[in-house]
This record gives C-alpha cells, sequence and structure tokens, in this order.
C-alpha cells in the first residue's frame, strides 16, 4: 500500500518541478498568446488542446520508458528534434509574411479554423523530444520504487491538468478586449516579434542538433 505522505511529497515534487518550466515562456507561450490576441478565443482553446494532447501524450510514454528509447537512441530524438526546428522556422516564416493591416481594420483570425489551430498546437510540442526525456526524468526523480498503477496515472494526470490549467490561462488572458485593442494597434510588430522568438526556438533547435551530430562525428 503506497504511503500517503511520500505520495504528497512525490505529487508535489513533480508539480513544482512541472510548473517551473511550464512558467518559462517558450514556443507554446508565443503561439496561443499570438493566437488568442489575434482570432477568437475558441481558436487559442483549439491551440491549447493540442498542445496539452501531446502533453498527455509525451508524459504517458515517458511512463511507458520512452524517455529511455531516446536516451538509448539519440539518433531518433535527433530526427524528432530536426523536424521541430524545421517546423517552427516555417511557423515563423509565416508569421513574418502575414500582410500589414489598416489600424482601423477589423483584425483578421491568424489561423482560419480550430482544426488549424489544434494542428498547429499539437505539431509544434509533438516535434519536441526533450518533453518526454524531461518528463522521464522527473518521473525518475521523484516516484518511489515500483510505484503502484494508480501512483503512475496520477502522475501523469497531474502534468496533463498543470498544462491545461495554464495554457488555458494564457488562451484566456491574451483574448481579453484590452489585449486585443492593443494587439490590434500593433498587430505587424507583434507578428515580427513573435516570429522572431518563434525562429529563434527552431534554430535553436537545429543548432544543438547539428552540435550533437558533430560532437558523435
Amino acid at each position: 500500500m503506497d504511503n500517503a505522505p511520500t505520495m504528497l511529497t512525490t505529487f508535489l515534487t513533480i508539480a513544482v518541478l512541472h510548473w517551473v518550466v511550464l512558467v518559462t515562456p517558450g514556443v507554446n507561450f508565443v503561439l496561443i498568446a499570438q493566437l488568442a490576441a489575434g482570432s477568437a478565443r475558441s481558436v487559442s482553446l483549439a491551440a491549447v488542446a493540442g498542445i496539452t494532447t501531446v502533453t498527455l501524450t509525451w508524459a504517458t510514454l515517458a511512463i511507458l520508458g520512452m524517455g529511455a528509447v531516446f536516451a538509448a537512441h539519440p539518433a531518433l530524438r535527433q530526427a524528432f528534434q530536426v523536424a521541430g526546428g524545421a517546423y517552427l522556422c516555417y511557423v515563423a516564416f509565416k508569421l513574418w509574411r502575414s500582410p500589414p493591416v489598416d489600424s482601423n481594420a477589423e483584425v483578421k483570425p491568424v489561423t482560419t479554423s480550430r482544426r488549424a489551430a489544434f494542428r498547429m498546437g499539437f505539431i509544434t510540442n509533438v516535434f519536441n523530444p526533450k518533453t518526454a526525456l524531461f518528463f522521464g526524468s522527473v518521473f525518475a526523480t521523484a516516484l518511489p520504487p515500483s510505484p503502484s498503477v494508480w501512483v503512475l496515472l496520477a502522475a501523469v494526470l497531474l502534468v496533463w491538468f498543470n498544462a491545461v490549467v495554464w495554457h488555458v490561462f494564457l488562451a484566456l488572458a491574451f483574448s481579453q478586449g484590452r489585449i486585443q485593442s492593443v494587439y490590434q494597434r500593433w498587430r505587424m510588430a507583434l507578428n515580427r516579434g513573435a516570429a522572431g522568438l518563434v525562429g529563434a526556438f527552431g534554430l535553436r533547435l537545429l543548432a544543438v542538433t547539428l552540435q550533437e551530430f558533430r560532437a558523435r562525428g
């Protein structure tokens, strides 16, 4: 039988480590903020659904040992990283090329549909195998030896719940009328800024992977 105080410490440790990563601005933050400020709220929430679906998937795979697979087969992880870096660069290009609009014109959605937003959130997050490595390391550190099935299930649901809460909060916060108004006035600059950040994330991912290839060579 699992010891209650030990389990509480376990879940607190997992939650704290995960929240530290969640609140650090990254590509998911930029994506949701951009969609929420320039689109209908349902569009940004669809992106949240895509992102958190991948969170649940990676956490489950980490429990099943995917992190260990990536650690044992770095070429597989590097292939995911190259695909992810290339996709982020593509997203950055699309943001940079978005046409300017009249400041008095109605703001058009950044993406045309909830399905497209879900796909963007999903793909942006799924091509980040380091998420599986992160969850794998956190679970390996925080979970007790030979944890029960319900403890494993609770750990996965905990990180998924954290991700849902944080990303829904971002979507709601950036979809406020005042934010929408600011976005309308500064859309071009914000698009370029978001493109620069997303592109930087993509290029960094590609650069890190290239360094790993050189180190192995």
